[in-house]
């Protein structure tokens, strides 16, 4: 999410955008793509996704990180709007050093908890590392002919949405709009960022993924599955099948982004993760989500905004 295509996709969603690039001499130190939303007419916030960027020695991220919140307060200053707060969500499993005075969001933008698959070792590796059921379930769906396509053809997109849909609504969950996907997929699909996937049996697609790819990650980004023909196990073989394509691709890690923490059986992802832990893989807790208050009174009311 720290790049200018994930930006430019925001920009259609309401968001808007700035880079802050801090360099050393000629080289690159660190910095971040910095999303601002106006959520009412006199009032916006900073929002950087899996940022920021920051070397990995502690004393030199102890400066970058001091002259990016320098570089935001000099940009806050010129607004118009009143910046209520700056909000962080970085792919970290610590808090680092440098990180002070932010306090703990109340609701994150982004999961906290995922599950990364080392695509590295090849494809008997990735089926060795999984849940005996996961291995198992993958065997079933190729014994029944399941098959996987990939296609971010308009009738794609339709596909897409019709099953997305379905899962969402089963699952009680909250979903994105239609609109979100038709201007994402296009996007990811026609500059190679991403693609969509399905499984076909009997004339039918079961089950779809949306995947981002970025950097050395691939992404599983959304999707779902029909109620219909669940005995054939299509979403195991989907998987399996897009994490085998992608390390062909050379991609390093599959990211099955986002599962309830573990032991958390009444969350409202229980059931998505159950399945999604028989693909193996090693569970990140990532850091929460992190504000820095500039503002106290507009950051109380941007809270009775979001809630």
């Amino acid at each position: 999410m720290q790049s200018s295509w994930w930006a430019d996709f925001r920009s259609t969603t309401g968001w808007q955008s700035f880079g802050v690039v801090l360099r050393h001499g000629s080289t690159i130190v660190g910095g971040a793509t910095v999303l601002k939303l106006e959520y009412s007419a006199e009032s916006c916030f900073y929002y950087i996704p899996e940022g920021p960027v920051l070397p990995e020695d502690e004393t030199s991220a102890d400066q970058v990180f001091q002259q990016l919140i320098g570089a935001l307060e000099r940009r806050r200053a010129a607004e118009s709007l009143v910046v209520s707060h700056l909000r962080i969500e970085p792919r970290w499993q610590h808090v680092r050093p440098c990180v002070r005075g932010f306090l703990q969001a109340n609701r994150f933008m982004e999961p906290r908890n995922t599950i990364c698959i080392d695509l590295r070792p090849g494809t008997d590796a990735i089926l060795a590392q999984m849940k005996p059921k996961g291995r198992y379930n993958i065997r079933v769906a190729q014994r029944h002919g399941v098959s996987i396509v990939e296609d971010g053809s308009p009738q794609g997109l339709e596909d897409f949405l019709t099953v997305y849909g379905e899962t969402i609504r089963r699952h009680a969950l909250p979903g994105k709009s239609p609109s979100y996907f038709r201007t994402l997929i296009p996007l990811l699909t026609t500059t190679g960022h991403g693609s969509v996937f399905f499984t076909e049996y009997g004339g039918a697609r079961l089950a779809t993924a949306l995947v981002v790819y970025f950097g050395p990650r691939a992404t599983y980004f959304f999707g779902g599955s029909l109620g219909v023909h669940r005995n054939v196990m299509a979403p195991y073989l989907l998987h399996f099948e897009i994490m085998r394509r992608a390390h062909a691709l050379g991609y390093e890690e599959y990211d099955l982004w986002g599962v309830a923490p573990e032991g958390q059986s009444d969350h409202s992802w229980s059931d998505i993760s159950v399945f999604k832990r028989k693909l193996g893989g090693r569970e990140l807790a990532l850091v929460p989500t992190l504000d820095y208050v500039y503002d106290p009174l507009a950051y109380e009311r941007y809270t009775t905004w979001d809630s």
